[in-house]
């Protein structure tokens, strides 16, 4: 194929615009859900409880939700790749993350539940909801090799990732405008039993099954089904088979592409200092900058632009320099961001408005590099277990951005007893992007691809066929 005939080779088709779609409708599940509405408004000081006791609650839920994630993750996403049903999973475990975030509105105070009771279905929904999520996105991620060409895999990634962004923007631009900021909101909407928040989830629900529906319905095919027994073409292997399967898959990693293995482990820890990033970024706003709730939505929706635009941009990057290279240079920039805040907090929230929005511009496109990254090593028909295992090491390792966070917070306390220490926590995510950073240097790309892993697999199969 010429140069020519690349440059002007057509990105944006209808599959792809369908692809991004579903990543514009899931911001639903994670800015509203995850990130800026529910969860703080479960673990709101006097809600439901005090914060902490709620904090220390929603923390054993999402750990318990990891731990179900890690175990089965990988074999959901194997046994979609056996069968060729990636899409119809995909559509299922969408369909239940919707059915959580509608249960969502059910979560309040004074519901016959009982404020406690309550708050333990809160804590319930978030968790399937994650569970759920992890599992639609392991078979959203593997239609990435479907829909692109490797050539291609930056841009139509960050484009997929930045479209996330902008998603998240229209729906807390909504959510704010509509039901946070005005006494009352729209269909006269109040506070009263917190019906804007339980409102605002409805909302929320009703985006993610609007922007899903046209790549459930139209899921691009895969272009192999990798099969390895005669159980599996009929769909009857058991979990115990499942996971010899996977062992075996590891194991094979392991002797012919140690550097995807690399790969997977440095990733599971920078992905990690991005989800701190995440979850404790609001919490970090209101206890050390004193960001009120509407200051907390209007750094969301700023956040979300510059993260949106970003990831976008750095998509062609990604094509033009390779993912390794905007992975390390986001994370250089994002942990000197971290380290600033950190520095600098005595001066007031100008210094989290600049250096959070400068670190809000490359955590999405470190995301979409390392999912590009990965879907270029995978042969196909292997996608759904590669991105169920990019899942896994990501939860096994879940517990590092809570604990930093709460070592960081500490040791900040016994530098400073009774002073201020809430700063020391944003150093303890930092430390984790500095050590993904420093795991991800040594990975040789080109030694990471999985051609030669799956042509391995075939010929141990026929050599084990032929000894049988």
């Amino acid at each position: 194929m010429s140069d020519h005939t690349v440059k002007h080779r057509k990105l944006l088709t209808r599959p792809v615009i369908e692809w991004a779609m579903w990543d514009w409708g899931s911001a639903a599940f994670n800015a509203v859900a995850t990130t800026f509405v529910f969860t703080t408004y479960l673990t709101s000081d006097g809600k439901f409880t005090d914060g902490a006791t709620a904090s220390r609650y929603l923390s054993i839920g999402l750990t318990v939700a990891g731990l179900v994630i890690a175990l089965l993750a990988p074999i959901t996403g194997q046994r979609a790749d056996r069968r060729g049903k990636g899409g119809v999973l995909l559509g299922w475990f969408t369909g239940l993350v919707v059915v959580c975030m509608l249960a969502m509105y059910f979560v309040y105070p004074n519901s016959p539940l009982g404020p406690i009771n309550a708050l333990w279905l809160g804590v319930l929904l978030l968790g399937l909801g994650n569970i759920f999520f992890e599992f639609a996105s392991v078979n959203y991620n593997a239609m990435l090799n479907h829909i692109a060409r490797k050539e291609d895999m930056g841009r139509i990634s960050g484009f997929g990732w930045g479209a996330g962004y902008i998603g998240g923007i229209v729906l807390l631009l909504i959510i704010y405008v509509g039901f946070i900021a005005p006494e009352v909101g729209w269909f006269g909407v109040t506070t009263e039993n917190d019906m804007n928040i339980r409102v605002a989830m409805l909302v929320a629900a009703a985006q993610f099954t609007i922007f899903a529906l046209p790549v459930i319905i139209r899921s691009p095919k895969p272009r192999h089904v990798h099969v390895e027994q005669p159980d599996a073409q009929e769909g009857r292997e058991s979990l115990i088979q499942s996971y010899r399967l996977l062992w075996k898959t590891v194991r094979n990693l392991k002797k012919v592409a140690p550097h995807t293995l690399f790969f997977l482990i440095a990733s599971a820890v920078f992905r990690d200092g991005l989800a701190g990033t995440f979850t404790y970024g609001a919490i970090i706003a209101k206890t050390t900058f004193h960001f009120t709730a509407s200051d907390v939505m209007i750094f969301a929706i700023a956040s979300n632009v510059v993260a949106g635009l970003a990831t976008i941009a750095f998509g062609a990057l990604d094509d033009k320099f390779g993912p390794k290279k905007v992975i390390v240079t986001s994370l250089i920039a994002m942990t000197l961001s971290g380290t600033g805040i950190f520095v600098f907090y005595a001066n007031g929230p100008i210094v989290f408005w600049i250096l959070g929005l400068i670190l809000c511009i490359f955590v999405g496109p470190v995301q979409s590099a390392s999912r590009s990254l990965l879907a270029r090593m995978i042969p196909e028909g292997r996608e759904g277990e590669i991105f169920g295992l990019y899942a896994t090491t990501g939860r096994a390792v879940s517990f590092l951005a809570p604990a930093m966070y709460l070592l960081a917070l500490t040791v900040g306390e016994i530098v400073n007893p009774g002073g201020e220490y809430t700063h020391w926590g944003v150093l303890g995510i930092a430390l984790i992007l500095l050590a993904g950073l420093l795991l991800i240097l040594p990975v040789k790309v080109e030694e990471a691809h999985l051609d030669h892993f799956d042509e391995s697999e075939r010929h141990a199969g026929k050599t084990s066929e032929t000894t049988n």
